[in-house]
């Protein structure tokens, strides 16, 4: 069951939505004031913030702003401003949508639904594509790769040759083989180049942190493994 955090300063418009939502579904919790709701955003788990912009304590604007420094927590603007530059301000700040009071209540749960199945479409795609061997992740959209969460600063060879590797774990992956997917058919470098970048790998990200994931099969090449 999904949460859904209401920061709303107007109690009455806060118990509306709240009850709405209930009867569609969803657990809730409310705050009413900025301050306390971003306490609330930070410290418990929930799948979407309904965050009001004129709150006391602590505007809606700078409460999105360290939400977006803490996590990528969908939000939902609601305001009674409709003035573009507002409008802009508020989806440049990191917003996932933005709906003006007063709102047709259908319409605000349509776009709760949107939101949320969009969220669930980016989670899909991180969970499917990032890549892993014991304690090392690789996204190859972002292009990042950490060891035990510490990032590492990996060169674009570097990151396209554990790429590779990590897409083949545990299958044995022959010097000829990289050369051509990493290097390009008409390199001329000869299959040494592998073993050097190889060694790259190895004091990036075996010996600082003293894991074994990169195996040399003698003769043929290397693989994989977790550990």
């Amino acid at each position: 069951m999904e949460r859904i955090l209401i920061i709303e300063d107007e109690e009455k418009i806060a118990r509306f939505i709240e009850l709405e939502l209930k009867y569609e579904g969803y657990e809730v919790e409310k705050a009413f004031n900025g301050r306390d709701g971003l306490e609330l955003a930070t410290t418990q788990p929930f799948d979407l913030v309904l965050l009001d912009v004129m709150l006391p304590a602590l505007n809606g604007l700078e409460v999105l702003r360290r939400i977006r420094k803490a996590s990528d927590l969908p939000v939902i603007l609601l305001t009674a401003r409709d003035a573009v530059v507002d409008k802009v301000t508020g989806l440049d700040g990191g917003a996932d949508d933005y709906i003006t009071k007063p709102f047709a209540i259908e319409e605000l749960l349509a776009r709760i639904r949107a939101t949320l199945r969009k969220k669930a479409a980016v989670n899909v795609v991180k969970t499917s594509s990032e890549l892993s061997a014991g304690t090392l992740r690789l996204d190859p959209i972002r292009r990042e790769v950490q060891v035990d969460g510490s990032l590492l600063d990996l060169t674009k060879r570097e990151f396209d040759l554990l790429n590779y590797l990590l897409e083949n774990k545990n299958i044995v992956v022959t010097r000829e083989t990289l050369l051509q997917h990493i290097w390009g058919y008409d390199f001329s470098g000869g299959t040494n180049a592998v073993d050097v970048y190889i060694r790259y790998l190895r004091a990036k990200i075996e010996e600082p942190f003293g894991l074994k994931l990169l195996h040399t099969v003698r003769g043929v090449g290397y693989v994989i493994k977790d550990e």
